[in-house]
């Protein structure tokens, strides 16, 4: 019996996605609740699974179609026998490797794990492992710290897959070197992600009256604290204590102290927040993305720190969810960790305000009628002028830089 596979609910007010990846082909066999696709939305990677265990009969879009909820996009004949079942030599050959190193899978740490010499990965990485049936103790990670990335073992699949494939089918022949001086372009397809980013940036420009104020930020007191904490702080926490737990702190007071900077337009009504829900801008392989830590300034130091570091890591494995990037009323962008000295970041609409961070650099200030070298930061709110007067951005940048340089103003509510 022929099943349909239709595009899931993806989302509040998401209704459509471009199918970025199949993860089966005709004739491949399918178990159910298996991914046979992956969809891209506006903001994350979907995976539509199998409804029931069979064979896909039919892809009925191509890569890179647009497709909305509801959509039939392939077809499953429910109880038939597919590639799976009668494997060919080669074939049988990659499952018993696949076999060996789902074995050798179950010895190997997931990220939870930083102990041994195995590498650490990510579920989605595992999973890609068990898939493409590859070891993962003989691929170099690409990733933070030299981890593995989904992309490092689809990569090392295909090399692997080159290296394996019969002399009957010749390869093709490769691209002629370019010659010196030779000039090329290459054109390639935008992502929904990509496309959806610059379409909110640009609206983003076109319809608030953007305006940046910019103050530096003496780093002393933090850079101190954390080193005369660090040490006890992961001991008892699990996790290092880093500077943004320090900032989505004196965010949020000073959110408290001047509503007008966590509020936002919706018609002709402004809505003020007595919360504060922190989006926080991290990389994730398609782009930059924003997920929500809900109710930061109800949070401990240490619970800012696991939430960001998670969804830092379910970006880089591209499992971060809907509901994850749902929201948000305040958004703290660091683009220090890229080398920055100094930007005027882009709100991130619906919301009125962004805090950008940037490099620390040892620069000569004055102090006490004295010269003397100090930890800087320059400190960039970017807002929508509409609702934020300049004496409001002024002031919330001021009561942010002051708990910075001196961080017990976070722990009194001053």
């Amino acid at each position: 019996m022929a099943t349909q596979v239709k595009v899931p609910t993806l989302g509040e007010s998401v209704t459509e996605a471009t199918v970025g990846e199949w993860l089966k082909q005709v004739g491949d066999a399918v178990e159910a609740d298996e991914p046979i696709a992956s969809l891209e939305t506006d903001k994350v990677a979907v995976e539509v699974p199998s409804p029931v265990a069979g064979v896909l009969s039919e892809l009925a879009v191509d890569l890179g179609a647009t497709v909305e909820v509801g959509a039939v996009i392939a077809t499953v004949e429910e109880g038939a026998t597919g590639k799976a079942s009668t494997p060919t030599p080669a074939a049988a050959k990659a499952d018993d490797a696949a076999t060996e190193s789902a074995k050798e899978m179950e010895k190997l740490p997931d990220d939870s794990n930083t102990g041994g010499d195995a590498p650490t990965m990510s579920p989605a990485v595992r999973r890609a492992v068990l898939e493409h049936g590859v070891d993962p103790t003989t691929i170099k990670g690409t990733g933070k710290d030299g981890r593995l990335t989904k992309e490092d073992v689809i990569a090392a699949a295909k090399a692997k897959g080159s290296a394996a494939a019969p002399a009957a089918t010749p390869a093709p022949a490769p691209a002629p070197a370019a010659a010196k001086g030779e000039r090329r372009e290459e054109r390639v397809k935008m992502t929904r992600m990509r496309q959806t980013i610059a379409k909110r940036l640009k609206g983003a420009q076109e319809e608030a009256a953007l305006l940046t104020t910019f103050n530096d930020c003496d780093m002393t007191a933090v850079i101190e604290a954390r080193e005369a904490y660090k040490e006890l702080f992961a001991k008892k926490h699990g996790i290092k204590l880093g500077f943004m737990s320090f900032f989505a702190k004196a965010a949020a007071l000073a959110l408290k102290d001047v509503p007008a900077v966590n509020a936002q337009i919706q018609g002709d009504e402004i809505v003020y927040y007595d919360y504060v829900d922190l989006s926080v801008a991290v990389s994730a392989p398609n782009g930059l993305v924003v997920p929500v830590v809900r109710s930061i300034d109800q949070m401990s130091f240490a619970e800012i720190e696991l939430a960001i570091a998670d969804f830092g890591k379910r970006a880089k494995a591209g499992e971060l969810t809907m509901e994850d990037m749902k929201g948000g009323t305040f958004t703290i962008s660091n683009g220090g960790v890229f080398g920055s000295l100094m930007s005027t970041p882009i709100i991130n609409p619906p919301q009125s305000a962004v805090l950008g961070l940037h490099r620390i650099e040892d620069r000569p200030v004055a102090v006490n009628g004295e010269v003397v070298i100090r930890p800087m930061m320059y400190l960039a709110l970017s807002y929508d002028h509409r609702i934020i007067d300049g004496r409001e951005a002024v002031t919330a940048l001021k009561i942010m830089k002051e708990a910075i340089e001196d961080p017990m103003r976070m722990l009194i509510d001053l």
